[in-house]
């Protein structure tokens, strides 16, 4: 071997050493369904950053997003059982198995600025920390994902309750699709993947997103109208495993809390109402978008959270009522 093979050989072989000497005590592998580009992807990114400078390098963090580990139907399993050691679920997603994490998709109940803040270290949030937490997951973070949903028609713009008389909506969940119901809707369950196709060749004359959603998925391109508004409230949950999280010093676990407060309350939505950016965006592209005037929220609330909040109250038994005796004392 020739001396620069040599030093070569031997600059790698310190290298490594150095790296093993330098490696995280702990790893914390979070799964998620997201994008690299979503809002979510890019503050777990900093999280990643944070935990890594607020522990000196002792706690690596490993993101998997858009899926790639784990479907979302799968995190909560996967994180109980250790196959991972954490998880970001949306609140909307816990369904059946979690029906009173659904208290925040009651329409226009906690979607301000004001009333995330407040509900992130309410005694609504600790209840269900607990319900999380007998499932198998502790969360340590209400990350706030969207309070914004738009509904898009090819027909007419639907900004009263009567406007949706009819109407063939591509639903949300059981629970939200008892207020589309009661003002005379008729929700279509549907994939998400589906629905652009279902819109396109007039399955469905409608449906509902988020604002920024009917733009990435080009809702623009086969839907006229655009009607958004501040309504409801969906948390991105950052779970991890029991078991791992105790097995953790206390100075770590801290340093990660901060890490997961941080990204918290970097994530609450400052504006009252929609972002009129994202209404221009859907109008530059072709949409007839607006925001809904409090006027017109407050003609859909009128119809829509009561049928709501008896669906919720069906689907939470006595838990749904201590929860929403906590949000209203809020």
């Amino acid at each position: 071997m020739s001396i620069l093979k040599k030093f070569l050989a031997a600059l790698a072989a310190a290298t490594l050493g150095l790296g093993a000497a330098h490696a995280a005590d702990y790893t914390l592998r979070i799964s998620h369904q997201f994008p690299p580009s979503h809002h979510s992807a890019q503050r777990l990114q900093q999280f990643a950053s944070d935990v890594a400078a607020a522990t000196h390098g002792k706690v690596e963090v490993q993101l998997f997003g858009a899926a790639q580990l784990f479907k979302p139907q799968q995190h909560n399993a996967a994180v109980a059982s250790g196959q991972v050691e954490g998880a970001l679920i949306l609140s909307i997603q816990w369904g059946n198995a979690l029906p009173g994490m659904a208290v925040t998709q009651i329409p226009f109940l906690v979607s301000s600025p004001q009333a995330q803040r407040t509900f992130i270290k309410s005694e609504a949030a600790r209840l269900l920390d607990a319900e999380m937490l007998k499932k198998g997951v502790r969360n340590i973070g209400w990350i706030v994902d969207t309070n914004d949903l738009i509904f898009t028609s090819s027909n007419h713009l639907l900004d009263a309750p009567d406007k949706f008389k009819g109407v063939k909506i591509r639903g949300l969940n059981k629970l939200f699709d008892a207020g589309l119901v009661a003002m005379g809707a008729i929700p279509v369950a549907m994939p998400g993947s589906e629905t652009y196709q279902s819109l396109q060749t007039g399955i469905i004359d409608a449906a509902l997103t988020g604002v920024q959603a009917a733009n990435s998925r080009k809702f623009y391109e086969v839907q006229k109208y655009g009607a958004a508004a501040a309504m409801f409230l969906v948390f991105d949950n950052l779970v991890v495993n029991p078991a791992w999280w105790d097995s953790l010093p206390a100075d770590l676990r801290a340093a990660i809390q901060q890490a997961a407060d941080k990204a918290v309350q970097s994530s609450v939505i400052t504006h009252a109402e929609v972002n009129p950016e994202d209404i221009r965006v859907l109008n530059d592209k072709g949409m007839q978008a607006v925001a809904l005037t409090p006027a017109q929220m407050d003609a859909l609330k009128q119809v829509m959270q009561p049928a709501v909040r008896k669906a919720f109250l069906d689907s939470a038994g006595p838990l749904g009522q201590q929860l929403l005796d906590a949000v209203a004392g809020m």
